[in-house]
């Protein structure tokens, strides 16, 4: 069925394509600001048609327009737009600053610029997302930039991973117009709550090393810099409709009025996307919605409201499941023919025929903005932005005590798989997974269910503002920037049961009966650990996670030798403050935790110098203090104590790195080295895992959190394109680095659930935090590869334009010297002593091929462009992550939670444009 798809694709898309006329004009040119620099993002467009393109990362363009057009427009945020004849070779286009049109320094100070900022970037405009995103997850996009891993992680909608230079999603900052979106208690990302974005991103960019982003809390590995439509959206609107691979449906619109005379300007967008997902039982069905409105007041005045979200609901399959290769070879007999890296092992049906899966995510994280820009005069300017996001929603997360067959049951009892292997306590002969068991597990039970499903829920406000004055103090020569960056976080965490399959009531014994009564009088009632809960009661935890920052950034520019050198110089200083309030495992006079302060603050500085109008090179370095998260940091149980880690410090980070462009018409190349020294890393990937093999707690995951950890990260570089013809582009990037632990980190062993644990093997549990008969140990893990990402990747990508409005690509990508991660084996376990980490597993070579065409032409008398889109276009699967353990010598036949990329996937698109 699949192949008759995909033919009929290829047959409807070469069917139009084959109806369009060779008259056409391929345009090029250079669009350059007031200094001769490069623009990147600029928009060139045919006045009054959807016909456009964006500059690139040299300020060039290449648009094909048709045969009787005259003029083409080109516009870019800040300057006046200008209008050429149409012609073949345009040649440089100098932009002139426009008084009337207002910069909005917290969205472009933040924007680097090829031959002026001294670090590495990547730059991908909106026409390269539509034309390569296809049903990917929108990080994925990046995988053709260097140094980028992006993988679909355990294959859920929105679930992508995105690392950068070996550094994992909570050490890269992800900016929305200037404004950070990464988690105020980890650190991290979740894309799903940001589904929509490639529908209203007008430029991404990445930014490797420290960055150009002036926030007072900046990365440590890169930054993603994503910028939304604002009041440079073009007067129309479009309309779209796609599908794809496993029931995919994609439809939506777009309208704005564009920047009237009166000064407004709207813009409206709207779609919706659902499928059954391309792992099994991952059903997704996601909404998503942008509204910007601004206004110029007089000259020197402009306000924007922006809101946006992605309110979705998912089905997930855990990296938590991943198989051993073994493993996931006998998932054939579960599949029917399907490939066996589609199979879920917490997939499965319940006693009535309905579908079930416990792995189940909704979430919807809005995003409210106001930005008002003030252009005090001709030199300087400011730009405040205050921010809000209130979120609601979580994920499923089992509970379970008591036994079943003979065996304990536990929380992990609701995981698929453990160690690699299938969990068959509740498994059908087909290999789903048996709730039915389960929910006749809970009607026999005298003593109500020993199983039931919360809702982990997730719920947060937060609020910012973020202030930028610029001032040009000399003309064309020094330029200052400063600005306060100020936030409030408070995030509501708590289980309520949504499901007692079938029981008539649940004991939350497993959690209350750590419930110490000098913390909550409560506990000291023995029965209380006894009381029957419903639907809706709270089981686990409940806790409110307070976070506050406030922080100041100060930046100066000079440019000298008639703008061949800058040189920048910029440091910030911020104070994070944690605390938090407990309503479980505390009464109403204890709930509220110390409050824990850290003051953390960055320098850093580069230059870049251009040696003619082809070459540059430029050097940066910094240093940054970076305060530890609230989890994994501050709290060394952030679900369940209020206990604060003694040894709670901040990361301290040094960086380097040196560069050099080439830049011509034809040709351009980047390449760049990098070295990062990381002191004292706290973040997720500091706390290791394993899986308790014995007792009561058998089968339930122990994580150990470390605190003295190093890693050092280097690498080179490099990224080339050439334009040996006018219809067609090659495009290249390759990127190896060396990324290993540097020290031997010590930490205390916590069950799934947060508590202390005296023995790790049994899962018996300590007499208090950091006790006496608190298991530690320390990792001997120094020189060890750091896991989790490939550290050498490569991409050779062509594109052929050869005829009006036909493009055509293909993208080669491949990978590496990926290494697995590892678990803490229990067996290597002597409480206090060091634990030896044998070498990862170094994952084979992967690569697959991606195909993307489209075709721009008129029906019914407008544009409209057909899009399609054809991942791994050979089929071929790979691993892309796993874990060891660490007491063995990595190998494919002792590897777990393996998870292999996906197969071949295909999307169409039919794009109205009016």
């Amino acid at each position: 069925m699949k192949r008759q798809i995909l033919m009929g694709v290829t047959i409807a898309i070469t069917s139009v394509c084959s109806t369009g006329a060779l008259a056409d004009v391929v345009c090029h040119g250079q669009v350059v600001d007031e200094k001769g620099e490069p623009l990147i993002g600029a928009v060139v467009m045919v006045p009054g048609t959807q016909i456009g393109a964006n500059t690139d990362i040299d300020g060039r363009f290449k648009l094909s327009v048709p045969d009787n057009t005259r003029d083409i427009q080109i516009s870019y945020v800040g300057y006046k737009p200008q209008t050429m004849k149409v012609k073949k070779e345009i040649g440089q286009i100098s932009m002139e600053i426009e008084s009337t049109m207002l910069q909005d320094v917290v969205i472009t100070q933040s924007i680097a610029k090829t031959r002026k900022t001294p670090i590495a970037i990547s730059q991908i405009s909106a026409p390269e997302i539509e034309a390569k995103l296809g049903n990917q997850e929108f990080p994925e996009v990046l995988k053709t930039t260097p140094g980028v891993w992006a993988t679909p992680d355990g294959g859920g909608f929105g679930d992508a991973k995105i690392n950068m230079r070996g550094f994992k999603s909570e050490n890269l900052a992800v900016l929305i117009n200037g404004l950070p979106i990464n988690d105020m208690e980890w650190g991290g990302v979740y894309w799903s709550n940001w589904a929509g974005l490639s529908d209203v991103t007008s430029s991404m960019q990445t930014q490797r090393g420290l960055g150009a982003a002036i926030i007072s809390s900046p990365s440590v590995g890169g930054t993603i810099n994503i910028t939304t439509r604002s009041t440079d959206a073009k007067r129309g609107g479009t309309a779209w409709y796609g599908m794809g691979n496993d029931m995919m449906n994609n439809v939506g619109f777009c309208l704005s009025t564009g920047l009237m005379k009166n000064g407004w300007a709207i813009t409206v967008l709207g779609s919706r996307k659902w499928g059954d997902g391309y792992i099994q039982g991952t059903n997704f069905n996601s909404y998503n919605y942008f509204v910007n409105v601004s206004k110029r007041i007089g000259d020197s005045h402009q306000l924007s409201l922006t809101a946006f979200g992605a309110p979705q609901t998912h089905y997930q399959r855990s990296s938590q499941n991943g198989l051993s290769i073994e493993g996931w070879q006998e998932a054939r007999d579960y599949m029917n023919g399907e490939s066996p890296y589609k199979y879920n092992p917490t997939f499965g049906y319940d006693m009535h025929g309905q579908v079930r899966n416990s792995n189940y995510n909704h979430y919807h994280k809005p995003q409210i903005s106001l930005g008002h820009i003030w252009q005090i005069d001709h030199k300087s300017s400011l730009s405040s932005t205050i921010y809000a996001s209130f979120s609601s929603g979580g994920g499923y997360s089992g509970q379970g005590h008591g036994t079943y067959n003979g065996t304990s049951l536990s929380n992990s009892s609701w995981y698929g798989a453990s160690s690699g292997n299938v969990n068959t306590l509740f498994r059908c002969p087909d290999g789903t997974f048996d709730y039915a068991a389960i929910q006749r597990m809970n009607m026999e039970s005298t003593t109500g269910s020993n199983m039931v499903m919360t809702d982990g829920r997730n719920d947060h406000t937060w609020i910012g503002l973020v202030s930028t004055y610029k001032n040009e103090f000399i003309p064309k020569k020094l330029v200052f920037t400063g600005g306060i960056d100020v936030r409030y976080y408070v995030g509501h965490h708590y289980n309520k049961i949504v499901d007692l399959y079938e029981g008539d009531y649940y004991m939350n014994y497993e959690s209350r009966k750590n419930v110490k009564s000098i913390n909550n009088a409560a506990a000291a009632d023995p029965d209380w650990k006894y009381e029957k809960l419903g639907v809706g009661d709270i089981a686990y935890r409940n806790y409110y996670g307070y976070v506050t920052q406030e922080g100041v950034y100060a930046q100066a520019e000079y440019t000298a030798l008639d703008n061949k050198l800058t040189t920048i110089l910029a440091g910030s200083l911020n104070g994070t403050s944690y605390w938090r309030r407990d309503k479980f495992y505390y009464d109403e006079e204890h709930e509220r935790s110390k409050t824990k302060t850290f003051l953390g603050g960055t320098i850093k500085a580069g230059v870049n110098y251009n040696i003619n109008r082809h070459n540059n090179v430029y050097v940066n370095g910094g240093y940054i203090s970076r305060a530890p998260f609230f989890s994994y940091g501050v709290f060394l149980s952030s679900s369940t104590s209020n206990m604060i880690n003694p040894d709670a410090k901040n990361s301290k980070i040094g960086s380097f790195e040196v560069g050099y462009g080439y830049h011509s018409p034809k040709f351009s190349l980047n390449a760049d080295l990098y070295y990062t020294e990381w002191i004292d890393k706290s973040d997720k990937s500091t706390t290791r895992s394993g899986e308790i093999r014995t007792g009561e707690l058998a089968g339930q995951y122990y994580s150990i959190s470390l605190s003295g950890v190093k890693a050092r990260h280097m690498g080179i570089e490099l990224n080339a394109k050439y334009i040996p013809f006018n219809w067609m582009e090659l495009d290249g990037m390759f990127s190896i680095g060396d990324w290993v632990w540097n020290s031997n980190p010590t930490g205390y062993f916590y069950s799934s659930e947060g508590y202390p644990l005296a023995d790790i093997n049994t899962g018996a549990i300590a007499s208090g935090i950091m006790a006496p008969d608190h298991a530690r140990a320390t990792l001997n893990q120094k020189g060890r590869k750091i896991g989790g990402s490939a550290q050498t990747t490569a991409f050779v990508g062509v594109t052929f334009k050869p005829f009006k409005g036909f493009r055509i690509g293909a993208d080669w990508t491949c990978s590496a010297r990926n290494y697995s991660d590892y678990e803490v084996s229990s067996s290597a376990y002597d409480n206090g002593k060091v634990i030896e980490v044998a070498d990862p597993w170094k994952i084979p070579f992967g690569n697959e091929l991606d195909l993307n065409v489209s075709y721009r032409f008129k029906i019914g008398g407008v544009q409209a462009t057909i899009y399609g889109n054809v991942n791994n276009l050979l089929n071929n699967y790979y691993v892309k992550d796993a874990y060891t353990q660490s007491d063995t010598a990595g190998a494919w036949n002792n590897a777990f939670r393996v998870i292999y990329s996906y197969g071949r996937t295909f999307s169409i698109k039919l794009k109205i444009h009016f």
